[in-house]
């Protein structure tokens, strides 16, 4: 995940990115599935380290992945290598991808979206993907808004995420932004995220083009009931 302006804070925690995020196994096996069934190519916003690109592309799925962190994706390129398979890797910001294909999906998954704090560029980021979509095209992604438990239990607070991987949240509720930061040892970066309402998301699709097939509640594709995190897969609008 590394969605903003070059120079990208993940260039710091390049290789710290994926012990720190080495827990969160969930959403794989769902983008996966959801690249298998779109068949190929597939583009992926936000690439980061290759946790989605790399297992589709294991699957068979040609993956065109974007990132605009140079050190997230010299890592990428690493893993496919590891794991034997190729990657169409790009630098570039997802608002403005350097993909000419047209393709059937695009992913943006792990929360990249929130990386955009205004609507402007919330905006601009699903214009730009809608634009990457043949037509009929689907874009699936997930974003969050936190409870009231999650800002009680962490904020302000350096917690341990992994051995020896320490992760601090600072929410503002009244902006709705989270001030992220991350260390071990010498390595730390440190970012801003913004959230919205599950609503707020379907009215921000529906302006730049989409209409929203599915809101999941979580990767296993149960029904959106409130409270969780919100997977989307919206089809691309043709006048």
């Amino acid at each position: 995940m590394s969605a903003g302006a070059d120079p990208s804070p993940y260039d710091r925690i390049a290789r710290l990115y994926d012990p720190w995020s080495a827990s969160v196994t969930e959403d794989i096996g769902f983008y996966v599935e959801e690249a298998v069934a779109a068949g190929g190519p597939v583009v992926e916003l936000a690439c980061g380290t290759g946790r989605i690109s790399v297992p589709a592309a294991k699957a068979g799925v040609h993956v065109i992945g974007v990132d605009s962190s140079a050190g997230m994706l010299e890592v990428a390129r690493e893993y496919a290598a590891a794991e034997g398979v190729e990657l169409d890797l790009r630098l570039g910001d997802l608002r403005e991808p350097p993909v000419t294909e047209r393709v059937h999906l695009v992913l943006i998954p792990f929360r990249s979206l929130l990386h955009m704090t205004s609507e402007a560029e919330r905006l601009r980021a699903l214009r730009a993907a809608r634009e990457l979509l043949a037509p009929g095209g689907r874009l699936v992604f997930d974003v969050f808004a936190p409870s009231a438990g999650d800002v009680e239990d962490t904020h302000g607070l350096w917690l341990e995420r992994e051995p020896g991987i320490f992760e601090r949240a600072d929410w503002d509720e009244g902006e709705r932004t989270l001030t992220l930061s991350v260390r071990r040892g010498e390595e730390a970066s440190t970012m801003l995220l913004a959230w919205l309402s599950p609503t707020e998301w379907r009215l921000l699709l529906d302006r730049a083009g989409f209409d929203v097939e599915a809101q999941w509640g979580w990767f296993d594709r149960r029904q959106y009931s409130g409270g969780e995190d919100v997977v989307f897969a919206a089809v691309r609008r043709d006048a």
